[in-house]
């Protein structure tokens, strides 16, 4: 029989241990699929973050180092320049980049370091409870916004790919959504052209892609797919913020 349809290399065989109906499992699939792809896994080196994806290690079938909380693009920044030979991508959720990483973030990509940033948006800290994120929605309600995101108590949700693309190192900057499988494949192409880019030695390189939290949105998976579809879209615009081609 042949085969159609079988785990990447670059994944490890092992179940996710993420909250039912999360989309990291899907992309570390992409993300995976994108080094196998391109045939670089055994050149590839991951920084997971302090977050959700905290345990990628134990995921991918790469290389993996642990950095401290937001500091990811700084230690794959160290590790490229030690070997510039390496393919560096960093796995980052909201409040890992645009909080106290955001310094980070900024700087690397100004820099044109040649790394590639997954940037998982679901607009929450999810791993230490449901707290308001920068990229909290107005209105939206978490653990410390019970009445909803207010602007003037709290500011203005953060765009991450309109924050960066100005800055003359960035080669490539695309926002994509996980919330249906037509998007799902968009996101795909997105994620193979940034390591594609690395590999060309262009510059640094960010996908951020649109997610869900079910367990601290408080919704079923299936809701919370059309949440982020009807919430989300609207203030997060897809489409490609930089390409230098």
């Amino acid at each position: 029989m042949k085969v159609v349809f079988e785990r990447p290399e670059a994944l490890q065989n092992v179940p996710f241990t993420y909250c039912a109906g999360c989309t990291h499992g899907i992309i570390h699939r992409m993300v995976a699929e994108a080094i196998d792809s391109l045939g670089i896994r055994e050149k590839t080196i991951g920084v997971s973050p302090v977050g959700c994806a905290v345990f990628a290690y134990d995921f991918f079938n790469c290389d993996v180092v642990a950095a401290a909380h937001g500091r990811a693009p700084a230690v794959a920044t160290g590790i490229k320049r030690s070997h510039p030979d390496k393919y560096l991508f960093t796995y980052q959720g909201d409040g890992d980049l645009a909080a106290i990483g955001t310094a980070e973030i900024v700087h690397a990509a100004a820099r044109g370091e040649r790394i590639t940033v997954i940037f998982v948006n679901n607009a929450i800290y999810g791993m230490t409870g449901g707290q308001m994120a920068p990229t909290t929605l107005l209105g939206q309600k978490t653990d410390t916004t019970p009445y909803g995101r207010d602007a003037r108590a709290n500011g203005l949700p953060i765009r991450v790919c309109e924050l960066l693309q100005s800055l003359d190192g960035v080669a490539y900057i695309e926002r994509v959504s996980t919330h249906d499988p037509k998007h799902v494949l968009q996101a795909q192409k997105a994620i193979k052209k940034a390591f594609q880019y690395q590999v060309e030695d262009k510059g640094f390189t960010l996908i951020e892609l649109l997610s869900t939290c079910p367990s601290n949105w408080g919704m079923t998976p299936v809701e919370s797919l059309k949440w982020l579809e009807e919430n989300m879209l609207p203030y997060y615009k897809l489409g490609v913020y930089k390409d230098i081609g």
